[in-house]
This record gives C-alpha cells, structure tokens and sequence, in this order.
C-alpha cells in the first residue's frame, strides 16, 4: 500500500483517479479547492481532504493527517482554455505556482516522494496533423497550453538539479461521467432541453482523440514505478482521431428514442487556442503493456446515461 497525495482530487479527473487508487488498496489523501464533506470524500476514496491552495503549511498539514506521501499525482492547475485565455494570471497562478509550492515543499520535505505531473496535448499547439509523438515540437498557442509546458519544465528542472523523480502524462480528450463542460455537456444540454435545430461550435471536422476517465485514470496508475530525474513523458490517447461531427452524431444516437432526431449545425468558428487536429501517438504507452478498454461509442453511451440520471449529489 502507498501513501498518495492527489493534487486537484476534487476535480473531474482527480475523483475518478482518488477512487480508482483507493479502490486499488492505497490511502489516498486529497488537496484542492472546494469544501468535501469527510462522508462524500470518502465516497471517491480520499480518506482526508484538504480544502485550499497547494502550500508548505498546507502540504505539512495534509501531512500530519496521513503522513509523507509516496507519491503525489499532480493534477491541480487550470482546466479549460477558454479560462485561460479569459484569464491568464489565475491560469498561471493555479498551474504553474502551485507547481513550484509543490517541488519546493517537496525539495525540503521529501525528496524521495515521487510525482506524476498530469499535463495536456495543448503543449503541442497546432502545427501538427497526424498522430503526434512525445518528442514532437511543442509550439502551444493558448495561455493554457503555455502554462502546461513551463509546469513540465519545472520537473525537469528539479529533476535536473535535485534529483527529485518525476513522469509527465499528456491528455487528450478526456470525458466521462461527471464532466460538466465542454462539448458533451453542452451538446446534451441542448437535447435535454428538446432543441430541433443544434448548432455547435467550429467546422465540425476538427479532430480529436477522445479517451474515457475510466481507462485514463487506469493509464495514470501505471506511471508512478516509471518516475525519474530524467522525467519520461507519455501521451495519454488512444491514438484513434474522430471528428466532433462524428461524436456529436454517436452523443445524438445514443440520446434516442428520448426525442426527435435533431438537425445538427456547425457555426464555422472556432475558439481561439483550439488547433484543429490532436491526435496521440501512442506508441510509448503501448509498450508499456497499457490497452484501452473502452470504446467511443460505449463510452459515449455510458455518458449520456449518466447525463440523463445524474445525481446532483454526487456529482
């Protein structure tokens, strides 16, 4: 049994993955934003839960609750690049200066402790089509993105002169039960609501590379024995790209018989930040022995049934 700390544990991914832990034996122990009864918590597995910034007074509080971590998987930052790009010093506040409150607290506490930094294919930018491979050039354009490559310097950077371990994880697009934004939410909002005629963002060709929580969480899980100075980085898809026209249309199939097919449109503009292809190579995580389990079509179905009986108390 390891003793885990989960940066961001109350967030959409970080529930997922505090669970996935628990249930796999280990005392997992959460920090973040957001007040989580102790009962709630512990329904996702976080057996203690701190609600605030990533500090060395809060880091050596979490501490005294349930002792030195072995490993902290490292998934607090910001989450959305329309946030971002709205707000770029909260963007940089939440993701790159708790990263270094983390490694300094780290640095001084527990240097053996090893962490898994959770970072985005947004640090690839959009000059690629294709699948793209973890030594590919990185020329994000979005704050977001940005803010994610200085978080994967940083672990080099204490890699390189601490010795501290760590591996850097690349998502793609995640999705899953409890995700409350982006295109899924949005699109079965619109169809809760009956609309007839669906517009959505973009040209509807942009290419995406779309990975449920419940395989991404059993993909983090793996990386912890593959920590190092020398920060291994792994790309987190599927390798498999699929349209949001496409997806949207799964999303509308799984939806019936509940309504009337809708007619579904596309405005022609798309956010600013967003490239229009991003699509792993998956080639590293393979070889690890790692294999998606879920497909896109299940994976979509299984969302918009947790959608459509979603419990606001859980969730």
């Amino acid at each position: 049994m390891l003793t885990i700390f989960v940066t961001g544990a109350h967030g959409f991914i970080g529930r997922h993955l505090a669970q996935a832990l628990g249930d796999a034996g280990h005392a997992v122990a959460g920090i973040g934003h957001g007040a989580w009864p102790a009962a709630a918590a512990a329904r996702w597995g976080v057996g203690h839960w701190l609600n605030g910034d990533l500090s060395s007074s809060n880091l050596n509080a979490l501490r005294a609750l349930s002792g030195t971590p072995d490993v902290v998987m490292h998934l607090a930052g910001g989450s959305s690049v329309g946030s971002a790009i709205a707000q770029p010093k909260e963007d940089f506040t939440r993701t790159v200066a708790s990263t270094v409150e983390l490694f300094e607290w780290l640095r001084q506490e527990s240097p053996h402790t090893r962490v898994i930094a959770v970072s985005s294919a947004a640090v690839y930018g959009a000059r690629h089509t294709g699948p793209i491979g973890e030594f590919a050039e990185l020329t994000p354009y979005s704050p977001y993105g940005h803010h994610k490559l200085m978080m994967e310097s940083l672990c080099r950077s204490y890699g390189d002169t601490y010795g501290l371990r760590s591996a850097v994880a690349r998502l793609f697009s995640v999705y899953g039960a409890g995700l409350r934004k982006q295109l899924l939410w949005d699109l079965c909002s619109k169809l809760e609501q009956g609309q007839t005629a669906i517009e959505l963002g973009g040209s509807g060709g942009e290419l995406r590379d779309w990975t449920d929580v419940r395989d991404v969480v059993r993909a983090l899980a793996r990386l912890p024995d593959l920590a190092s100075s020398q920060v291994p980085i792994f790309n987190l898809g599927s390798g498999v790209a699929t349209s949001v026209r496409n997806v949207a249309k799964q999303v509308i199939a799984a939806w019936q018989p509940t309504i009337e097919n809708p007619g579904l449109g596309f405005s022609g503009h798309s956010r600013s930040g967003d490239p229009f292809s991003l699509q792993a190579d998956a080639a590293r995580l393979s070889a690890l022995g790692f294999e998606w389990r879920l497909s896109l079509n299940q994976g979509l179905a299984d969302y918009v049934r947790w959608f459509q009986a979603r419990d606001q108390r859980h969730f």
